[in-house]
């Protein structure tokens, strides 16, 4: 029999997310009497870790797909998605282009190097493209003083017939904060100011909390967003939940109890011996570990459901095992049901929350020895 832990992942929440995501979007449209944005479903790392078909299948509402591996843009053609794909690290070598050309992907531009490749470039389809402007973010893009040179370059690749469709994009740093992004937004629209072609600045925080961004631009300048987390059902907010979001999760890590000790007053749980029984209590060991892609930073306290009950973790996570509290669930035993997080248990932000993390990290990080299986 195989080890009781798998991931289950359920296709009809990545399409509720998606469907949250349409919702405000449309809300906030009609309210500024203009055209709703188009939605790049962000499906990089694997699909935040619920897998790239799995994605395609559910995000089929999408107009396009965003990503950063080449590797995961053709498996995207070969799902059968028909739809824009962008790139959003662009490419790295010359060779890349030719799957660039060959599977129809736009690619975002945000360095020299990437237009003095594209000067040598002959492809057989014109690559669409989308300028990158450094706002703030201090990762990719063109810095504000090069963005219009950068601009104008990418116009020349157009006119030469290497470049279809040039657009503008930014990344905001703060829009999941009280900072806000008005201040990148303030920059991002006084270097693109009279620059043709389409705009993409919203993540999933600002399509979430800061939809006017995406709204009122120019006439045939379509405006894209770029979700991400939400879609899986996660919140990008340290303030508000994704329940409180409309969002369900689209991940539940299951396990079991695989064993279970009784403690006296004073023994302790662990690696590091970090808890100590206070007075007799039941134990419950669970398969589920840091190989398996359950933080080790989490401690006693971190919420875990056994039997459909609410617990807590106890002690230090193994490779292979954690430990929770059996005190409030005494019909618990070996077999009995646990959800690590996701449906039925704790969200995976709560679980995050603990180990000082994110739920992007946790998501990201499910090991590949974890199997996985649809949930509908």
């Amino acid at each position: 029999m195989p080890r009781p832990i798998y991931a289950q992942i359920s296709q009809s929440a990545l399409r509720h997310n998606l469907s949250v995501v349409r919702e405000r979007l449309d809300r906030a449209a009609q309210a500024a009497a203009c055209e709703s944005p188009s939605i790049w479903a962000v499906i990089k790392a694997n699909a935040y870790g619920h897998g790239i078909e799995r994605a395609v299948r559910a995000f089929g509402q999408a107009q396009g797909l965003a990503m950063l591996d080449l590797e995961e843009a053709v498996r995207c053609r070969e799902a059968g998605w028909g739809g824009p794909i962008l790139l959003l690290e662009g490419f790295f070598q010359p060779q890349d282009l030719d799957i660039l050309d060959r599977y129809r992907l736009s690619t975002s531009l945000h360095s020299q190097e990437q237009l003095d490749m594209l000067e040598q470039a002959r492809p057989a389809h014109r690559i669409n493209a989308m300028v990158k402007l450094n706002s703030g973010m201090n990762r990719l893009g063109f810095s504000p003083e090069a963005y219009g040179a950068a601009f104008e370059s990418a116009l020349a690749l157009q006119a030469r017939g290497v470049l279809g469709t040039v657009g503008k994009m930014t990344h905001f740093a703060t829009a999941d904060s009280g900072l806000g992004p008005d201040w990148q937004w303030t920059l991002f629209q006084a270097c693109t100011e009279g620059l043709p072609g389409p705009v993409s600045v919203c993540n999933s925080a600002a399509t979430l909390r800061h939809a006017r961004l995406a709204l009122g631009q120019p006439e045939g300048q379509v405006q894209w967003v770029r979700p991400g987390i939400c879609l899986y059902g996660a919140s990008p907010f340290d303030d508000e939940s994704a329940d409180a979001l409309g969002l369900r999760a689209a991940m539940t890590l299951r396990s079991e109890i695989i064993g279970v000790q009784d403690l006296k007053a004073g023994q302790t749980v662990g690696y590091g011996a970090t808890f100590t029984a206070s007075k007799p209590m039941r134990i419950g060991v669970v398969a589920c570990g840091y190989a398996d892609g359950y933080p080790r930073h989490c401690g006693t306290g971190t919420p875990v459901t056994v039997s459909g009950v609410p617990t807590r973790l106890l002690g230090r996570v193994s490779m292979d095992m954690l430990v929770v509290d059996l005190e409030p669930v005494p019909s618990a035993g070996v077999g009995s049901a646990v959800v690590l997080w996701g449906e039925g248990g704790p969200s995976v932000d709560e679980v995050a929350a603990a180990g000082g993390t994110i739920g992007y990290e946790l998501l990201t990080a499910l090991a590949m020895r974890v199997p996985v299986r649809d949930a509908d």
